[in-house]
Order: C-alpha cells, then structure tokens, then sequence
C-alpha cells in the first residue's frame, strides 16, 4: 500500500516509514517542483520514497 501511496504523495509515504527529517525536507522540495515545472520532477521523488520503502522493509527481513 505504501508504493501506491508513493506514486502520489511521496513526502506522506516517507513520513509514514519513518523518516521524519528527510520527508520534510522532500516535501519542501516536492511542492515548488510540482508548481513550477507542472509535475516533471515527480518521478524522481517516486523513485526516492520507493527505494526507502524497499530498504525499510529489507532492514526488517534482514533483522
């Protein structure tokens, strides 16, 4: 559920793994990003939650 949550708030998905500080900073970054350049940078902050997501769910297998 959180991949899909992902494809369409990315800040929202990495706070909800756990990432406090860093989903703050995405989102400060998403917002103008989205505004100005009409939506061309959010796959690269798809790509960024859905790697956090794999190596958060990778750290709970490995542990």
């Amino acid at each position: 559920m959180n991949y899909v949550l992902a494809l369409f708030l990315p800040p929202l998905s990495i706070l909800l793994i756990g990432r406090i500080f860093l989903s703050i900073i995405v989102f400060v970054i998403w917002l103008p990003s989205i505004i100005i350049s009409g939506g061309l940078g959010h796959p690269i902050f798809i790509l960024l939650a859905w790697v956090l997501i794999y190596q958060a769910h990778a750290d709970r297998r490995g542990a």
